[in-house]
């Protein structure tokens, strides 16, 4: 038996303890596998009590070293039970942590940084699934972040009371308040680890992606990030879906408050709201049945401050930051069979963008793992995933082919080339032209490897542009003419 322990001790990993100091005290990570990672850094305090809806505030400092061995909690939410990225830890609403992987033996103090923002509908998902483990990043010479925001209704909700208790704001969007927070974060903290404050992607997928989209066009994010990449984002949501106003997201508000019995008029409704339990919150709220919601949820909103335009318009009126960017969505992608929801808005953005003279590449995903091959005739949504991490092995086990880890690792080193230079492009790759409108080509990473060139669905996606919607109001009927004398 002894025997047998120590031969388990000489094939496990080497684990190390690190150390490093950032802005509120003394952290102790844990090198495996030539890759350093700390967890769990908290870059708020737990948004709870009287901290519930507010923007996101200073993390107290700490004595002595703090562990960052492991995850901190994920956000509350009600769980999704076919989620494809099943969360690693439990969730609590005490959860705005932050995780950073390094490589072990860096061969630069000035590391580019990559931060990943997670899907789920603004009301799943977290930091701490399998699939988003950033080590392959790490060991290819990337400072690799991930964190977690605020989901449902801890992330977005209006009410009078709140706007009564914070008439300047911002209110309303605590979701991407922390998203703003936490990229702060970085910029004052990500030297500490050898990353470069002056090199930083900011990227995500669905929700994460949509979230890219309001950072990209956010007044109070400028300078946070150098780069952006866009993974089923959509890009639309003006011209089908616009987003609620504060005003509209605070009548949703109190119907919430109403349906916990909390009146409109009741001068401790705020108190009363906060006092709430987070199951209460929650509220049976999830990516299954947030659309059964829509009376008592609002989701994003413009508020003015964080968020004063939707962000096609803001594209549109040339108001996004002028940074690089890959923008792209997958070939069975949501609202595959007309186009709207994925595919338009991200050729979309890439013609808009390159129209206002900003680099940038667009990509479609078109391959499916072969062990799914003969059930899927392409690549449903978020699962490119596995592939741009590297970690297809995660994610398909004994089921993973070699064809499947030279996808993945030519996905991956598009990325990681995009947050060195700016530029997806390097050697061993086949080139990805930049997006033209006048050209309209693509990289499709296809079955048999990334394929450049025009757009195969040009006509589709050309007829499925969306029109919007203009309130026609009927003119007065011409004068009666004058009756006879």
């Amino acid at each position: 038996m002894r025997k047998l322990v120590l031969i388990t001790l000489l094939l496990a990993p080497a684990l190390t303890a690190q150390q490093v100091k950032i802005d509120t005290g003394k952290l102790s990570g844990v090198t495996t596998d030539g890759v350093t990672a700390y967890k769990g850094i908290p870059y708020a305090a737990p948004p709870v009590g009287d901290l519930r809806w507010r923007a996101p505030q200073p993390v107290a400092h700490w004595s002595g070293i703090r562990s960052a061995a492991n995850y901190g909690h994920d956000c509350k939410q009600l769980p999704f039970p076919s989620d494809a990225a099943p969360l690693g830890t439990a969730s609590d609403e005490d959860c705005l942590v932050i995780n950073v992987w390094l490589p072990e033996h860096p061969a630069s103090k000035h590391l580019p940084v990559m931060v990943w923002i997670y899907g789920g509908g603004f009301v799943n998902g977290g930091s701490s699934p399998s699939v988003y483990d950033g080590s392959v990043f790490a060991k290819n010479g990337i400072a690799f972040v991930s964190f977690n925001y605020r989901l449902g209704r801890f992330g977005f909700f209006a009410h009078p009371a709140l706007a009564k208790e914070n008439p300047k704001g911002p209110l309303g969007n605590y979701a991407f308040m922390d998203q703003i927070a936490a990229l702060q974060w970085v910029q004052r903290n990500i030297a500490a680890f050898g990353g470069d404050p002056k090199t930083v992607t900011v990227f995500g997928e669905s929700a994460g992606g949509g979230s890219v989209h309001f950072l990209l066009n956010s007044p109070l994010t400028g300078g946070l990030f150098n780069r952006a990449i866009i993974e089923s984002g959509g890009g639309r949501g003006n011209i089908t879906h616009p987003s609620p106003t504060i005003a509209s997201s605070e009548q949703i508000g109190v119907a919430f408050a109403t349906s916990k019995g909390i009146q409109p008029d009741d001068p401790n409704a705020l108190q009363k709201l906060r006092a709430l339990s987070a199951d209460d919150i929650v509220n049976g709220i999830n990516m299954a049945t947030s659309h059964q919601q829509a009376t008592i949820y609002s989701g994003p909103m413009i508020d003015g401050i964080v968020v004063v335009e939707d962000p096609d318009t803001s594209v549109r009126n040339g108001h996004q930051h002028h940074v690089p960017v890959i923008v792209g969505a997958n070939s069975m992608d949501i609202g595959f069979k007309t186009g709207d929801t994925m595919l338009e808005p991200a050729r979309f953005v890439a013609q808009t963008l390159s129209a206002a003279g900003q680099p940038v590449w667009e990509y479609r995903f078109s391959y499916v793992a072969q062990s799914l091959q003969s059930r899927l005739p392409g690549a449903l949504h978020a699962t490119e995933i596995p592939f741009v991490f590297d970690t297809v092995k995660a994610r398909y086990g004994a089921d993973l082919t070699s064809t499947d880890e030279h996808i993945a690792q030519q996905t991956n080193q598009y990325w990681i080339n995009f947050a060195k230079t700016g530029d997806p492009n390097g050697a061993g790759l086949p080139q990805w032209p930049a997006y033209h409108a006048a050209t309209d080509e693509l990289m499709d990473f296809t079955e048999t490897g990334p394929k450049p060139g025009p757009d195969p669905l040009k006509t589709k996606l050309d007829a499925a542009i969306p029109v919007p919607t203009v309130l026609v109001v009927p003119s007065p009927p011409p004068p009666s003419p004058p009756s006879p004398k």
